[in-house]
């Protein structure tokens, strides 16, 4: 049934092609949280990313209707369209797959909504103003194109499309052969042979519009938002154009021009989510995180079973500073099975944050599971703080955690930190000897590695070896990023073994570096004690 599946397409010389993709998973925001160079743990205001997108309903779309018939051509094909028409087929059924298709563009429920079909049967008739015109010569021709697919010989028909076509020929011929191409997704040429089309004639209103999708399957969203303003502006006032131009215009960053596209669409389709959600979408770009978690909660009062629009509507709490609501909504979409890395991390921030320390590493150790092993950077920072607040059960529970994660491969960097965070857990535990074993190993890695120098030479400090950490200290002072904070480093190990002359120049010159009230005071003490001798 190969014949049958393709022939209601393309049973006109005025068919339009027709896709279909599958949803994908979405992401959510990030808020992380930090730790001072000194070690004490600090909130970070929390800032929503644009929000991912989400999985759509399969909600039907109202179709477009074209009211203005090519009757000739309908005459000429009328036996054969009728013979091979099957009564019904979805373009579920006979679109074509694209693997490379971005995740957002994938998640739009307008490629395999049934009712799109009845769209693009409609548009099988032209419209006399919008539609190229068709020779006498050019008709039979197209007559046998459609006898030729009839019979299930779709490269004979190209062939034909190809022979008779060229620089003189109808657009419809090249637009005609844009839709085989199309629906045997070669989007290569479909696109070029649309081009064709649209340059022969300007106003050939189904052209462009194919061609918008062809660009928002490749991730072009300029040249989409452009192909689907020139529909509009040619008469093609429906809500897929509307709604496909909304999410074109937010993903080039035209949140304004997306939200008036997309309330259109809702006002010509209020049934269709896509719409809704990207109206949500336009008003996190714009920052009304009050309106987009109102939209949010409307939506998840019709579809509360949906993860992904609780996890669009914490992103909202999120650019609120509603943490606990932004907790809520994460645990509920943990509940529903839709949590992510993201959401994970997330949730085991605003934990850290509310002196949650189990929970939040809870949640840490679980998005780490489900993350890779470059993702170990957020756990690592939420390690640091954890140190810092002195929970250190809770610490080591999440230094193993991140170890096990981090035993594929990771950047150098991501190396340095983790052995960093080891050397941390190593001075808390009391283990000097350790601590100076990974530390080294960090230098190892990287000599010019200032920080680990510096902490070498405090833990050398500690335990009475004023040389070898002077020695450290001195190598950090060469180092332009951790200078200053090596020279005070040095300067107060000078001052605990009264050298107070010494430590004068060394603090003097880090204020000049990086000036910090502290550091003045310090100064101003030590200055004192010398002038007294």
């Amino acid at each position: 049934m190969k014949t049958a599946k393709y022939l209601w397409l393309l049973a006109s010389p005025f068919a339009v092609a027709c896709v279909s993709v599958e949803p994908v998973a979405n992401e959510s925001v990030g808020y992380e949280a930090q730790a001072t160079s000194e070690g004490l743990a600090e909130e970070v205001p929390m800032e929503p990313a644009a929000p991912a997108e989400v999985q759509e309903a399969e909600t039907p779309i109202i179709a477009e209707a074209n009211t203005s018939p090519a009757a000739e051509v309908l005459e000429a094909v009328q036996d054969t369209t009728n013979a091979v028409m099957p009564e019904t087929e979805s373009l579920e059924a006979t679109g074509p797959q694209n693997p490379g298709m971005s995740p957002e563009v994938a998640q739009l429920s307008v490629w395999s909504d049934p009712r799109y079909t009845e769209q693009f049967q409609a548009s099988f008739l032209a419209l006399s103003q919008v539609e190229p015109s068709l020779t006498m010569d050019e008709r039979e021709v197209m007559q046998k194109v459609m006898e030729d697919l009839g019979k299930g010989k779709m490269e004979r028909a190209i062939g034909r499309l190809e022979r008779d076509g060229g620089p003189q020929a109808s657009a419809v011929f090249d637009f005609t052969r844009a839709n085989l191409y199309f629906q045997a997704d070669d989007l290569e040429n479909a696109k070029a042979h649309y081009m064709i089309a649209v340059e022969k004639f300007p106003k050939f209103q189904r052209a462009w519009k194919n061609l918008g999708l062809i660009h928002v399957r490749d991730g072009k969203m300029r040249e989409a938002g452009d192909a689907f303003s020139r529909v509009i502006q040619l008469g093609g006032r429906d809500a897929v154009t509307y709604g496909l131009l909304g999410f074109a215009h937010t993903s080039a960053g035209h949140a304004i021009a997306a939200e008036s596209a997309y309330r259109l669409a809702i006002m010509l389709d209020p049934y269709t989510l896509d719409w809704k959600i990207g109206l949500a979408r336009s008003f996190f770009k714009q920052r009304r995180f009050a309106e987009a978690a109102a939209q949010c909660g409307s939506l998840i009062e019709q579809f509360p079973e949906r993860g992904d629009l609780w996890l669009l509507q914490a992103n909202a709490f999120i650019g609120l500073n509603d943490t606990q609501g932004a907790a809520e909504n994460l645990a509920m979409a943990d509940r529903l099975g839709t949590s992510s890395f993201e959401s994970l991390a997330n949730l085991g921030d605003i934990y850290i944050n509310s002196d949650l320390f189990d929970l939040a590493v809870t949640a840490h150790v679980r998005a780490l599971s489900i993350g890779s092993s470059v993702q170990i950077t957020r756990a690592m920072r939420a390690a640091k703080i954890l140190i810092a607040k002195g929970e250190l059960d809770e610490t080591l529970r999440l230094v193993q955690a991140i170890e096990g994660a981090a035993e594929g491969e990771i950047s150098t960097e991501d190396s340095k930190d983790l052995l960093k965070l080891q050397a941390r857990v190593a001075v808390a535990t009391g283990e000097a000897e350790e601590e100076l074993r990974v530390l080294k190993s960090i230098v190892e890695l990287d000599p010019l590695d200032g920080e680990a120098l510096i902490l070498i030479g405090q833990s050398y400090a500690r335990n009475g070896d004023s040389q070898q950490a002077i020695f450290y200290f001195e190598r950090a002072e060469g180092i332009e990023s951790t200078e200053a904070d090596a020279r005070v480093r040095h300067a107060q190990l000078l001052v605990k073994e009264g050298r107070y002359s010494e430590a004068l120049p060394l603090l003097r010159r880090a204020q000049s570096i990086q000036p910090r009230e502290d550091i003045r005071k310090y100064m101003e003490q030590i200055e004192r004690i010398v002038r007294k001798g």
